[in-house]
């Protein structure tokens, strides 16, 4: 496995693979991450994953100094998945300080929902992602749909600047009690923990009201909001959407679009999202 940190041999190596299909990451890599990685080696002949902490998506208040970075953990984990190459920046490296900022934003997807509750986010999200693409040109990269509204943000960007870059969906990973996988899980507590299988079961209560026939998204959201509100723990929102656009709804009709039930809350300090993803049987 082939590990670089600068731009200019990241280049040399992967201009020596065949097709590449890339794998952004944050590191403190989980199962959901080598799912990623599982299905990137399904569509190319080689794999790259990249690992950094990007610092423009976050906020002065947010957890930017204590998020975890197990290099070599992940490292390890990479190796074992059969990774080719591993781009593993300095955050000099891609933000060299004589080379002045650069912004890029999807308005119509980025400024509302996690836009509202992170105003930095989407941009220092695309800022990256389009580096990293431009950086490892891979033919496709997959992105996990747990990171739903960021999924659309990217495909709208990629598709915007004409990228020749597929950009490959990959359904979301839980563990066994139904907690989407997160970095930040790592941070709960068994108490915590508990608390926010609030989401997934909110969205689990979406989807049955959807089924008995509910049209009104207001009715939906609400519904999610009650069964958050019985574990204690803040929401952020929780929404139906139209499934591409993320547009709000008047009527929830199945038959002719799906819709994306999102919820995001605090349990304490720990801002968990999920999303679901419900369409005509």
């Amino acid at each position: 496995m082939i590990v670089t940190h600068t731009i200019d041999e990241t280049r040399q190596r992967r201009a020596a693979l065949g097709t590449v299909a890339l794998v952004p990451t944050m590191g403190a890599l989980h199962a959901g991450h080598l799912s990623l990685v599982r299905r990137a080696k399904q569509l190319a002949d080689h794999v790259a994953v990249s690992i950094f902490v990007n610092p423009t998506q976050f906020a002065p208040h947010e957890d930017f100094e204590k998020y975890p970075r197990p290099i070599e953990s992940d490292l390890a984990k990479c190796r074992a998945e059969g990774v080719d190459l591993v781009f593993n920046p300095t955050v000099d490296e891609l933000y060299p300080p004589a080379v002045g900022a650069i912004e890029l934003s999807v308005p119509e997807l980025a400024q509302t929902l996690e836009g509202e509750f992170r105003p930095h986010f989407f941009g220092g999200v695309c800022r990256v992602v389009a580096k990293l693409l431009n950086v490892v040109r891979p033919d496709v990269a997959c992105f996990g749909q747990k990171d739903y509204q960021q999924l659309r943000v990217i495909e709208a960007m990629t598709a915007g600047l004409c990228l020749p870059i597929r950009i490959e969906p990959c359904p979301t990973v839980r563990d066994d009690d139904g907690l989407a996988l997160s970095s930040r899980n790592a941070y709960l507590d068994d108490k915590q923990r508990k608390r926010g299988l609030s989401l997934s079961m909110a969205l689990a209560e979406a989807e049955r009201a959807i089924a008995d026939g509910e049209t009104d998204p207001d009715e939906v959201e609400g519904a999610m909001r009650r069964v958050m509100a019985t574990h204690d723990v803040r929401v952020d929102y929780a929404a139906v959407r139209h499934s591409k656009t993320l547009k709000p709804l008047d009527l929830i009709n199945l038959a002719l679009e799906p819709v994306v039930c999102l919820v995001a809350a605090h349990v304490d300090r720990v801002r968990l999202i999920d999303n679901r993803v419900v369409a005509a049987e």
